[in-house]
């Protein structure tokens, strides 16, 4: 049936880089990704604490429906990120306190859904991290249709199967899989220096903004004097 697949997942970001990643800030990442890629203002952590960082096991589902994403949590290998495009439609949960109780046990990296969860007072207590665009208690089909290990997309942002997964308070980004070293390189080095600039701000130290005012010339902005 067209529509209703479960494919294996054929590659999987390293282990080292999954480590890698966990100590950088989404958005120094995002940065050096040229600021083009983001799974959208919706997609909101709703776990007490902790980063995200694992390779992507991509679920599609029929909006409201989670009967694929049972099989995903069973099938999902143990440091996985469960990623389901459910259309962004809020009307129906599609994972819950059990089913996030489910993946802990099996020592999953954490969920993202695109769509809605419910139980997000139970989920608030733990440092599992869930994500997604919204909260309802209203429960959810069962009955598909649905696809796994497909590339799916959230807001332009392409997930194929294990590309890698990160996500902090700031929200979800995707690195591809091909991409993985050549961004952490950049990022690391740009947290370095962000460091660096924050360490001497709090020392009480100064910034160069000269280039603030360049920049306002440049783009013909009068100033006084």
């Amino acid at each position: 049936m067209i529509g209703f697949s479960v494919q294996a997942i054929g590659r999987r970001v390293s282990p080292e880089y999954v480590r890698k990643f966990r100590s950088l800030p989404v958005a120094n990442v995002s940065d050096c990704m040229s600021r083009l890629t983001g799974g959208g203002p919706r997609l909101r952590p709703h776990h007490g604490e902790g980063v995200l960082s694992g390779p992507a096991f991509t679920v599609k589902t029929r909006p409201g429906d989670n009967l694929m994403v049972h099989k995903a949590l069973d099938i999902a290998s143990p440091g996985d990120v469960v990623v389901v495009d459910a259309g962004g439609d809020l009307t129906n949960s599609i994972i819950g306190e059990i089913m996030v109780s489910y993946a802990i046990n099996r020592r999953l990296a954490g969920i993202v859904i695109n769509g809605s969860i419910r139980d997000s007072d139970a989920l608030r207590k733990l440092n599992f991290p869930v994500y997604a665009a919204g909260v309802t208690h209203r429960g959810p089909l069962k009955t598909g249709p649905g696809e796994i290990g497909r590339a799916i997309a959230f807001d332009g942002m392409v997930i194929e199967p294990g590309d890698l997964i990160i996500g902090d308070g700031d929200g979800l980004l995707c690195i591809p899989f091909d991409e993985v070293e050549e961004v952490y390189e950049a990022a690391a080095a740009k947290k370095k220096l962000e460091d660096k600039i924050l360490a001497e701000l709090k020392a009480g130290g100064s910034m160069d903004r000269a280039w603030v005012d360049t920049t306002l010339k440049q783009l013909g902005c009068k100033l006084p004097g």
